[in-house]
């Protein structure tokens, strides 16, 4: 009963060809960064040789490399694959690829990659190989020259051994350059439904099932032969949904496998990630619904790049939703915040220029709506300013004007970094000439402030919620972080990203009553509502406390009022910033008190972004701390009172030196960075030197100077090598008394230059 199509691909997969069966290892050479120890030997696999790289991190934030040239003429479509198994902690993975110059390099990269310990086969596509960097502006990957498999330090670090066997590719068919519509062809469980009719590219007709069969029903989709896909979106007629369902795949519609399960659907659309699908065969098995009768008025099947990745996922859902339902980062425009936290802490949060707080790095966000009836009213829907306390103090706040409204959303942090708290508050005041009935809904979402075109380190976007429960007056998020409302809601709701997006229930009219909820995807939301009946300008407040660090309890007002503690605390908060950021005093004309404010405000998210002792430019992707910047960032608290400060940094960075005297360009928490940036050496040396001129310390001086003396001697071995080797070069111009070429500054990380700061 299945609709006969034209096979999507005529040409069979190739059976694949043996790059390396590691009998002889003869090609291949270990490598290692600074500070790590790298080897290979040849192992037993299962059925042969294999290849074993032992390595040890030594602490740092190195790599371990076994390499070999291997000249490849790569076809338009392919597959790289291998077996592997380890005894090693989580670390980085990456197989690299590059050309016969050896500055252009591809990649497969997994950052904190759980290696099993028994073999497991891994297949990389072509699609899945990125160009990683160099000066080519030609990125298409058509032909390499080396490979290397690599294990860099991850969230594990430590050492261990990762064996490789069976270094195979794979030539693949080209997927066609457009599908065809409809997509395929459909048959249902139901006798006499007319199947196609949800392929047909039409939402006007429908798939319908009869009530009297059942509640089981089946439709199965024959995309006419294997086709790779990123998901499915289910168009449901009104009420006809299946609140319970599978998805499952087959490649020969015999043998199925679930890889998809909805158990709360509210109607849909529903949109279904399946990243890297591959398949001929997609079945849905519709289990129940409201009506016990389903109407299906279409299944798209979407490409690749809607499955790429879930911010890749929402980012699609965003385009296709009205403008406000999510955080404008996922719609393509520029997301604008500012950081909330306290001095040296551990974390901080993030506050949008939308209104939105997000609680924690990588963590999730509290999003505003304010509601009218069936309205709901977003950040898209209001003329919107920014403030900051006394126009300099690390207190912001948002304020959303609406014709007969206005909201504003103020965050601060208070404590110290071992006990610190974020706290919100929301005030909603009518600025109409009549009463208002209004409802404000405080939104937990699986979302970031920190916006998906941020990927450095620390990837923006999602951030998933699996777990959410309303317990003890407060919501539990994955079991950890905890939401404390200081006024108890008049409802509290959540759902899984089944029951669809909070934007859709809180209008009001499905608002879900669970009181705890699992998603098995892993992106559900919750949501506090407050409803507020406000005279002609009256106005009225509630606000959140989200511990930072220390221990997660309630705030102890200890009987204070709610506004009396607010006022209190932030009262404490602006008294304490007050006092750090006002130790150098300014005597300039009004109009130039701005630019003294802002160097206020800046002198507060330098205290704000270190973590304890370590300086770092920034809270999120660049919350590493490089010795270029921890060094200038020095230069500006010595200047501004805050010599203390200076000095715990560099105390902190002196022992991360290499052995041979090089000054790492960056430290984080997997340690020491062994990249090369031969501005380093100077930057520490400069360090030194300007704490030592602004505090006199000559006991601090002696203590750091054999660091001193090491760094200048392995600035002098640089420039020797670079001698050296401008001498072997003939014909070539002579770098003579320069360091040798690095990679200082991004806009020549593609290939290391010679830079005037290096030398400098």
């Amino acid at each position: 009963s299945v609709l006969p199509i034209q096979p999507l691909f005529a040409q069979p997969a190739g059976a694949g060809r043996a790059l390396d069966r590691f009998e002889n290892l003869a090609a291949w050479k270990a490598a290692a960064s600074d500070g790590v120890k790298a080897s290979i030997e040849r192992a037993e696999g299962i059925d042969g040789a294999a290849l074993r790289l032992d390595f040890d991190l030594g602490g740092t934030a190195g790599y371990a490399t076994a390499s070999r040239a291997l000249p490849l003429e790569l076809p338009p479509n392919y597959e790289l694959s291998f077996r592997i198994r380890a005894d090693a902690p989580v670390n980085d993975l990456q197989i690299k690829l590059s050309d016969a110059t050896g500055d252009n390099v591809w990649w497969f990269h997994r950052r904190n990659y759980e290696f099993p310990h028994e073999w497991q086969r891994v297949a990389i596509r072509k699609r899945q190989i990125e160009f990683a960097w160099g000066p080519a502006t030609d990125h298409d990957l058509r032909r390499a020259a080396r490979i290397e498999l690599v294990v860099a330090a991850g969230r594990g670090g430590g050492s261990g051994s990762v064996y490789f066997i069976d270094l195979v590719l794979r030539e693949l068919p080209l997927p066609p350059a457009q599908w065809p519509k409809p997509v395929g062809a459909a048959s249902s469980s139901l006798p006499g439904a007319d199947a196609a009719l949800a392929l047909d590219g039409s939402v006007a007709t429908a798939w319908r099932s009869d009530p009297a069969t059942g509640a089981e029903q089946t439709l199965t989709l024959d995309l006419g032969g294997e086709r790779e896909f990123g998901g499915l979106i289910v168009r449901w007629r009104d009420q006809a949904y299946a609140s319970r369902y599978d998805v499952e795949f087959s490649d020969d519609g015999k043998r199925w496998t679930r890889v998809r399960t909805v158990t709360e659907g509210r109607g849909g659309p529903d949109a279904l990630l399946t990243a890297d699908a591959q398949t001929r065969f997609v079945r849905l098995v519709l289990h129940d619904g409201p009506q016990h009768a389903y109407g299906i008025a279409e299944i798209e099947i979407e490409d690749l790049a809607f499955g790429a990745s879930p911010n890749a996922f929402f980012q699609a859902l965003a385009r296709d939703s009205p403008r406000g339902s999510f955080p404008r980062g996922f719609s393509g425009e520029q997301a604008y915040w500012t950081i909330v936290g306290v001095d040296g802490g551990a974390d901080s949060g993030l506050l949008s220029e939308d209104g939105a707080l997000e609680v924690a790095s990588g963590g999730f966000s509290i999003e505003p709506f304010v509601a009218a009836d069936t309205k709901v009213t977003t950040w898209a829907d209001v003329t919107m300013t920014q403030s900051l306390d006394e126009g300099y103090l690390p207190i912001p706040s948002v304020s959303w004007q609406h014709p007969d409204w206005q909201l504003q959303v103020t965050a601060f942090a208070s404590g110290t970094r071992e006990q610190s708290g974020l706290v919100a508050r929301y005030e909603l005041a009518n600025s109409s000439d009549r009463p208002l009935s209004l409802r404000l809904v405080l939104a937990v979402r699986p979302f970031q402030v920190n916006p998906p075109a941020q990927f450095l380190n620390v990837e923006g976007g999602v951030s998933g919620i699996r777990d959410i429960a309303w317990e003890d007056a407060a919501l539990t998020i994955n079991g950890a972080r905890r939401v404390y409302p200081l006024r108890t809601p008049d409802r509290v709701g959540m759902a899984p990203f089944d029951g669809g997006p909070v934007v859709k229930w809180a209008s009001g009219g499905d608002w879900p009553g669970a009181r705890k909820v699992h998603d098995s995807f892993g992106y559900a939301s919750a949501a506090l509502d407050y409803r507020v009946t406000l005279a002609p300008r009256e106005h009225t407040a509630v606000a959140l406390v989200v511990p930072l660090s220390g221990a997660v309890t309630a705030p102890k007002l200890d009987g204070e009022a709610i506004d009396a503690w607010m006022t209190r605390t932030r009262d404490v908060t602006a008294r304490t910033w007050r006092e750090k950021l006002g130790r150098v005093t300014f005597d300039v004309p009004e109009p130039a008190r701005p630019l003294i404010d802002t160097l206020r405000t800046a002198l507060a998210h330098l205290l704000i972004i270190r973590d304890g002792p370590i300086l770092r430019p920034g809270p999120r992707a660049y919350a590493r701390s490089w010795i270029r910047d921890g060094a200038m960032m020095s230069e500006s608290l010595l200047r501004l009172g805050h010599a203390d400060v200076a000095v715990e940094y560099l105390r902190w960075f002196a022992p991360h030196q290499f052995a041979d005297g090089k000054i790492p360009c960056c430290v984080d928490a997997r340690g020491a960075d062994p990249v090369t940036e031969n501005d380093s050496d100077g930057e520490f040396v400069f360090l030194v030197d300007a704490i030592y001129r602004h505090t006199h310390d000559g006991g601090l001086l002696a203590s750091m100077w054999p660091h001193v003396v090491a760094a200048m001697r392995h600035v002098e071995a640089l420039r020797q090598a670079g001698r050296v080797d401008a001498n072997r070069l003939a014909g070539r111009r002579a770098f003579y008394g320069l360091v040798p070429a690095s990679i200082s500054h991004e806009g020549y990380s593609a290939k290391p230059m010679h830079s005037y700061w290096d030398d400098f």
